[in-house]
């Protein structure tokens, strides 16, 4: 499945796969470090699934939003 910007700011951009049961959210924190976080929603199948990551720079969290949205393609 494909995925979609659904919401997107100057600190925040949010992916939306095309059934919209997973998310990918792509933030700017504070302190200037990036959090990513993946939510499946219980229904999708294969079940319920969130993960979240910390990371210091936007490169990192643009390979993690990368990597997510191939492993939630399906």
């Amino acid at each position: 499945m494909e995925w979609s910007v659904h919401t997107e700011t100057d600190r925040l951009t949010e992916w939306q796969r095309e059934d919209g049961y997973v998310t990918i959210r792509k933030r700017e924190r504070p302190d200037g470090r990036v959090s990513v976080r993946v939510d499946k929603l219980e229904q999708a199948d294969g079940g319920r699934a969130y993960d979240h990551a910390v990371v210091d720079t936007d490169a990192a969290a643009a390979e993690i939003v990368s990597e997510w949205q191939q492993t939630y393609r399906k």
